[in-house]
């Protein structure tokens, strides 16, 4: 009885011990989550930014973590199932306690996972272009927002040196981004004074492979006579069968050029690109943009990797500001908490990695650049555009009438991402 008795006190000195030895280490550790996509229709976009935060938490454990902690991403892969983000996103606040979570691509997983961290208060990192019409006290937008890419975008096409286009295909993926950015599109095109037969608008669901026919329709389209243009928002793995159709139909971007706003350097390793030389993309970075910012990100990079072959895109350089906001705001702030974090993100500023400086808003979005890209016989983008200086995100758009009055301004004591009258927080 003795020997029981002193087993089970050893025993339970041992637990306490260890209880106090991972309390101690957890301390000493501040945990952020990835939320991407590591399988699925979205894998072939995801993967590259969940590896992308897994080199920007090291590079910081090699200059002496934050707050000098250990910081440890926890990783969860989604795949490409919208409901399991919200899921994943709820099992990384509630059960690892991360204090940020950076992560999702398509706006329907962003959408997913808004309720989530807004009721729990967390923090999420969106890197990637979107429709707007958002602004969420719980969310800070790192990719762009229509003004600061599509239409840009439509502006250059329309003008001499993008060919005066006249007539437009709007082709998408059936979800909200494309549809809410087409929307702003179609209202857009039509204040420039481009009738409504002049645009045809196309959706097709996600990892569509068959382009045959809808293929054909633009080419019938675009027989009126009038110069046009593909706009596409389409979105994932869709994007190889949809420009090997156009290959295989003899488009070629002197005839119809197409201008995407999710296909990068990333989504172009995977097509044989020598039948889509001309045809362009819309983004904030390329990887071809010659900075000393950008050289040392992409040897960061391929240090990381241990891969000369692996290619960098926007999306990433969006996950590196992010990133870097935000541990900045922590190291300003003096802690992870959320609130002391939020207020001190508005006004970070990182160096772009095309020169210039990325400004972040008080209405959660960032000032950044514009770049219109050719794609090159090698998968690369070469510039033939871009803005004098950075573009500020509109949180809502003006050409969307029932936003057009809308105002988005966290800073304390104003707290109001979607209001016409000023909103105090008591």
């Amino acid at each position: 009885m003795k020997f029981m008795r002193s087993l089970g006190l050893g025993l339970l000195a041992a637990a306490s011990m260890l209880s106090v030895s991972s309390a101690k280490a957890a301390d000493d550790t501040i945990k952020v989550g990835v939320l991407h996509s590591l399988s699925g229709t979205m894998a072939i976009s995801e993967t590259t930014l969940k590896d992308t935060v897994l080199m920007m938490v090291d590079d910081l454990n090699k200059h002496g973590g934050l707050l000098g902690k250990k910081v440890e991403a926890v990783v969860v892969d989604p795949a490409s199932n919208w409901p399991l983000f919200a899921e994943k996103a709820r099992e990384l606040l509630e059960k690892d306690k991360v204090a940020a979570i950076f992560g999702c691509w398509t706006s329907v997983s962003r959408k997913s996972v808004l309720p989530v961290v807004e009721q729990l208060d967390g923090l999420l990192f969106y890197p990637v272009q979107y429709e707007g019409e958002e602004s969420s006290r719980n969310v800070f937008y790192t990719g762009a927002a229509p003004n600061q890419q599509a239409i840009p975008a439509v502006d250059y096409l329309m003008s001499k040196d993008g060919g005066e286009v006249k007539r437009w295909v709007l082709a998408g993926t059936d979800y909200v981004y494309p549809r809410t950015t087409n929307k702003i599109l179609e209202s857009y095109l039509k204040s420039k004074g481009v009738a409504a037969d002049d645009i045809m608008v196309n959706y097709t669901p996600f990892g569509h492979s068959d382009w045959q026919t809808i293929v054909a329709d633009i080419k019938k389209f675009a027989s009126a006579g009038k110069k046009t243009a593909v706009v596409s928002t389409i979105n994932g793995d869709a994007n190889v069968p949809f420009y090997k159709e156009l290959a295989n139909q003899g488009i070629k971007a002197d005839q119809i050029p197409v201008v995407a706003f999710s296909v990068g350097e990333e989504e172009l390793a995977g097509i044989d690109t020598k039948n889509l030389v001309g045809h362009l993309a819309a983004w904030n970075y390329f990887e071809s943009v010659k900075s000393p910012e950008n050289t040392a990100f992409i040897k960061q990079w391929h240090d990381f990797t241990k891969n000369p072959k692996r290619v960098t895109n926007d999306p990433m350089e969006a996950t590196y500001i992010g990133f870097k906001m935000w541990t900045q705001a922590v190291q300003q702030a003096g802690t992870t908490d959320v609130d002391a974090v939020r207020q001190a993100m508005y006004g970070q500023k990182v160096k772009n990695l095309t020169g210039g400086v990325a400004v972040m808003n008080t209405n959660h979005h960032l000032s950044k650049p514009v770049f219109i890209g050719e794609i090159q016989a090698d998968g690369q983008l070469q510039t033939v555009w871009k803005t004098n200086g950075v573009i500020k995100a509109d949180a809502w758009s003006p050409y969307i009438p029932e936003s057009a009055k809308l105002t988005a301004d966290w800073t304390y004591p104003w707290v109001c991402g979607n209001c016409t009258e000023p909103k105090f927080k008591n």
